[in-house]
């Protein structure tokens, strides 16, 4: 039989743990203490393992990543969700004067551009400093408008917008186009080229017929005083017969 002390101390440590136990409850969310509850159920009740579960949760990063729109039109303004009051929220704190690009990918002809925050406006990012993400470059400065096109919300749109960059990402900013260009005089080169070559072997083609009918003329001419000199020479010799039969 147990005695009194390991009684008195059972049901302390009981105690005990249920106070933690409450405590840790309390200490939770509402989420967190469904999530703590559902599975203190399978893993005490379940036939099977519990198998963690993790439900989906919109944050409103993504939330802002799903609405934003480079420029809203008046339908988004007109549309009062929670969601869109959100985006709204955060885009008329953007400063839409002068653009940041991103240009990593601009041998592809792929640049990226946002408009400038609050901290990159105080800094002169954007307006005093060169516009490339990357790019610290304050001299050599000049001001574009860039027709920027872009895909948003399942659409093509079209922008155009301001962007100061310095003369080594204007050569960045220009660099598809300019390829292009070069490619397209390179190909017109190999055109004209090819072209007098057709000329030139033409040429070549009617001056070798010329030479062969010239050739062929000869041998005709040639032919036909063959011809005569052999008749003159029969006409000839029936005179001789003639005069001596």
């Amino acid at each position: 039989m147990a005695s009194l002390g390991s009684l008195k101390s059972e049901i302390f440590r009981r105690e005990e743990r249920k106070q933690q136990y409450q405590a840790h409850i309390l200490g939770l969310n509402a989420y967190d203490r469904h999530k703590k509850f559902i599975k203190d159920y399978v893993g005490f009740y379940g036939m099977e393992k519990p198998s963690q579960v993790k439900l989906p949760i919109k944050t409103d990063q993504d939330t802002l990543r799903e609405g934003y729109r480079f420029i809203r039109s008046e339908e988004d303004d007109m549309d009062r969700s929670w969601e869109q009051r959100l985006v709204k929220r955060y885009y008329d704190k953007l400063f839409k004067e002068y653009c940041i690009a991103d240009m990593s990918h601009y041998k592809s002809g792929k640049i990226g551009l946002r408009w400038r925050t609050e901290k990159e406006v105080v800094s002169g990012k954007g307006q005093f400093i060169c516009g490339n993400k990357h790019c610290d470059e304050k001299d050599g400065l000049a001001s574009y408008e860039v027709n920027f096109s872009y895909f948003e919300a399942g659409e093509n749109k079209q922008a155009l917008v301001k962007l100061v960059v310095c003369e080594r990402c204007a050569e960045k900013l220009h660099y598809k186009k300019r390829k292009e260009k070069e490619q397209s005089e390179r190909r017109d080169q190999e055109e004209n080229r090819k072209k007098r070559h057709r000329t030139r072997s033409d040429d070549d083609t009617d001056y070798e017929e010329s030479k062969e009918k010239k050739r062929k003329g000869k041998k005709g001419s040639a032919s036909a005083s063959e011809n005569k000199a052999e008749e003159e020479d029969d006409h000839f010799d029936e005179f001789l017969e003639g005069m001596f039969p």
